[in-house]
């Protein structure tokens, strides 16, 4: 209990997070509830509900216990980020809305630019211009190391090779620079690739499990891909929010790189998710030139060491067990009977994580 305003409350804290309605900003919802804390998320409006990430939390906003709140705004409008920060006065902002898809950032740059990059500044300058002491947690990306050579941690220099690369960069720099100019606790999380079954349908992996799915159920003969070479270090998105609140409770803001330090290609979640499923990727595969982008980040590989020692986390999922739980997912969501390693088996293998539990 504490008392707040001259209230008394059971809430612990208040947070506010950009992109709720996304993969991570789900996961980290139903993370901060479990902590006791009271949620603020904000959400585009939309001529559709654009929300079942978040309908196993969500409850109605009138009832006495709810503690999750849904506000329309958006990142490219300062008037609205305003409104938000002033009313809602959280003790925490997670920054994850973004426009995040690498690929089609070549199509819609000025876009990406506007709403990642411009639009982690607005909430910056309104954090600022509130002076209520708010903690401000700025998702930054691997894709800023680009085309520099792997492991990459925080002292690595940096090398965009996309819109959205550019645009996260922007955002990290100016989150430092409000660090250091404002003496904001202001912090940047590296998120090197995390993935889940709320993983959006156009990224690789879930295309890929997707596809999977479409291919067993008759649907589809082939997946059509781009690069296979690309290689990525991917982890478990459960495991990484998880890692962004505690950045944030630490005493001092700083920047962080998070990942797993393995490095897997295309090809070989292919290959591992395919014969998971039962089927030989090699006759499903087609490759499509138009999923080629104009420059290519080859190798990604998160060196987390500062993160192992200052934050004590270490990632635990690991890429097979990653793949079976994507495949798992998707084979279930079409109706069909998945291999059963899943669910079940990943609460056995994980029983002390939270998010094994009800």
């Amino acid at each position: 209990m504490i008392v707040k305003d001259g209230k008394v409350s059971n809430i612990s804290k208040k947070a506010l997070i950009t992109g709720i309605t996304g993969q991570d900003g789900s996961y980290l919802a139903e993370f901060l509830l479990h902590k006791g804390y009271e949620v603020h998320g904000i959400i585009r409006r939309a001529s559709t509900i654009n929300t079942p990430r978040l309908d196993h939390i969500y409850t109605d906003p009138h009832d006495a216990g709810a503690r999750l709140f849904l506000h329309y705004g958006d990142l490219s409008d300062d008037e609205q980020i305003s409104h938000l920060i002033y009313n809602i006065k959280p003790d925490e902002v997670y920054h994850l809305g973004a426009q995040s898809h690498v690929r089609v950032s070549f199509d819609t740059p000025e876009y990406t630019g506007n709403v990642t990059g411009l639009g982690t500044t607005r909430l910056l300058e309104m954090i600022r211009r509130s002076g209520n002491g708010m903690k401000f947690y700025q998702a930054s990306s691997s894709e800023m190391f680009g085309a520099t050579p792997p492991p990459q941690s925080e002292t690595t220099p940096f090398w965009p090779r996309s819109p959205y690369a550019c645009a996260k960069l922007y955002a990290y720099w100016m989150t430092r620079n409000y660090r250091d100019g404002y003496k904001m606790f202001a912090a940047n999380g590296i998120l090197f690739n995390h993935e889940s079954p709320r993983r959006g349908e156009t990224f690789v992996t879930r295309k890929i499990t997707r596809g999977i799915a479409r291919i067993l159920a008759g649907k589809d003969k082939y997946l059509y891909m781009g690069n296979l070479d690309a290689r990525r270090d991917w982890g478990f998105a459960p495991e990484y929010v998880e890692c962004m609140w505690r950045i944030l409770q630490q005493e001092e803001p700083d920047d962080y790189v998070i990942g797993t330090g393995e490095s897997h290609s295309v090809r070989e979640y292919l290959e591992t998710a395919f014969s998971y499923a039962g089927l030989d990727w090699e006759e499903h595969v087609r490759i499509d030139p138009r999923y080629f982008r104009p420059t290519e980040v080859e190798d990604l590989i998160a060196d987390a060491g500062k993160a192992h020692e200052k934050l004590g986390w270490k990632p635990c999922v690991t890429f097979t067990d990653l793949t079976k739980i994507m495949v798992d997912a998707d084979l279930r969501e079409a109706g069909l009977e998945p291999p059963g390693e899943g669910d079940e088996f990943l609460a056995r293998k994980y029983p002390d994580r939270w998010w094994t539990r009800d």
